[in-house]
């Protein structure tokens, strides 16, 4: 007996972990897809101009930025997913007199390549002019094709453009063609900063320790991904807004860059995000109507927190009855005064809204307009409309008619009927109604007949056009 009770508490035991395993296994979260980790191709634009051999602190300009750079070089040697290059401008011709093509690259982009760089630092020398534009105008040409690239450009110099070109305008070109990311450019022994803000990101070097500083934070700018959050805010200016999808584009070249669905996190705050530093961006928060947050700049190592008014409410389509003409039936929704079209939702759904006016027109026959329609924060707005009858209409002949609602006199158009068919069925709204019927076959106004009918909420009206 006690054997016959323990099999029976074993089997039972049994099944209920079989049904534990099969809901834990239901409740597991879809994996994780990882975007594969782009490339990080850094090219340096040295500074061998003749105002480089300047004394500077311990040594010559020239070559405390070599030696700097070279031990900085040696501590990013082995990075994955990173590649470096070298162009150096003002090395190859003395001035006098001024060669303005003095600009070559002298490494480029491979992996494990930190070395050869260093090495070929070593042997340049600072002879010739400075210029920068041309020079930046060529780097386009160093970073070869990749789909999967970030491309930066860090300029370290000492002064500014000599050959009468327009670095501002080429960064702006260069990065509106998505060929590099917004540069950086350090400043060696005075500030540039009026002259190199509108080329990129400038970093001021007064002295060796501040070159050394600067570049650490450039090259950490440019290899780290910093975090963000977005906070959609609701009516009372809180972050509880959530679930719509975010696209982030680059404002320089209108490309997109990331596209998120807003979520809260296990602690109900707006989950982290992820993003390049280097990007200005344009964030279309796809609400219904769009928000938008024009400009977003990203604080490069540091949490950034951006914040938009997206208060959000409900509106709810049904239809008076239990008629099957709500299936499948439509309305179209307009932000109030607007004549776009914002959406066009279904009977018998509910969807979201940023909080306002609306105007709605259903697209039954006849349509219905309701103007104003208020949707609130949080709250669910519902509209009803009434259940309608059915016409059936019977013409004996094919032939040419329309349909007409009959309001206080004045007949509206708001069907025509089918010219090859004898008997139609149509879902109308309760109202008075006329049609108007000529056969196919004849060929004389005179054979024109009138037939009108009241139509009413859920019941069946037949229309005989010939008795």
């Amino acid at each position: 007996m006690k054997t016959k009770v323990f099999n029976k508490l074993k089997l039972v035991l049994s099944v209920i972990l079989l049904l534990t395993a099969v809901f834990v296994s239901a409740q597991k979260e879809p994996p994780v897809i990882y975007k594969p980790v782009p490339l990080t191709r850094i090219l340096f634009i040295f500074d061998a101009s003749q105002s480089m051999l300047g004394r500077w602190q311990s040594d010559t300009k020239f070559n405390i930025a070599k030696r700097i750079l070279s031990e900085m070089l040696d501590s990013v040697a082995n990075l994955k997913n990173t590649e470096f290059a070298l162009r150096v401008y003002g090395h190859q011709f003395q001035y006098p007199p001024q060669v303005c093509s003095d600009t070559k690259l002298e490494v480029p982009f491979g992996p494990g390549n930190a070395a050869k760089i260093k090495t070929r630092l070593r042997t340049i020398s600072a002879r010739g002019t400075t210029p920068l534009a041309f020079s930046l105008e060529q780097a386009a040409k160093d970073f070869p094709p990749c789909s999967n690239c970030r491309n930066i450009v860090v300029l370290i110099t000492d002064g500014m453009e000599e050959c009468s070109g327009d670095p501002c305008a080429v960064s702006k070109m260069l990065q509106k063609n998505g060929i590099i990311l917004r540069p950086f450019i350090i400043g060696i022994g005075q500030d540039f900063n009026l002259a190199f803000n509108c080329v990129g990101t400038y970093f001021d070097a007064t002295n060796e320790k501040d070159l050394r500083k600067a570049l650490n934070v450039v090259i950490s700018q440019a290899l780290n991904s910093t975090t963000m959050q977005v906070n959609l805010l609701d009516q009372s200016g809180r972050p509880t807004e959530t679930d719509a999808s975010m696209t982030f584009y680059d404002i320089s070249t209108g490309k997109v860059v990331y596209n998120f669905v807003h979520t809260m996190n296990y602690r109900g705050l707006p989950d982290t995000l992820i993003v390049d530093p280097l990007i200005t961006y344009r964030v279309d928060i796809h609400t219904m109507p769009t928000v938008t947050i024009d400009t977003l700049r990203i604080s490069p190592g540091k949490h950034t927190v951006v914040a938009s008014d997206a208060p959000q409410g409900y509106l709810f389509l049904k239809m008076a009855g239990v008629s099957n003409a709500a299936k499948g039936l439509q309305c179209i929704v307009r932000q109030g005064g607007s004549n776009q079209t914002l959406n066009v939702q279904s009977f018998g759904d509910t969807e979201k809204y940023i909080t306002g006016k609306y105007d709605l027109e259903v697209l039954s026959l006849p349509r219905i307009t309701i103007k104003d329609v208020d949707i609130s924060q949080s709250h669910t707005t519902s509209i009803e409309i009434p259940e309608p009858g059915i016409a059936v209409i019977r013409k004996t002949f094919v032939g040419y008619g329309t349909l007409l609602l009959n309001d206080k006199n004045k007949l509206t158009r708001i069907f025509e009927l089918n010219e090859n068919l004898t008997l139609e069925n149509l879902y109308l709204q309760p109202g008075s109604y006329k049609i108007v019927f000529r056969p196919k076959s004849s060929r004389s106004t005179l054979y024109t007949v009138e037939q009108s009918f009241i139509i009413e909420s859920g019941k069946t009206t037949d229309i005989q056009l010939y008795k």
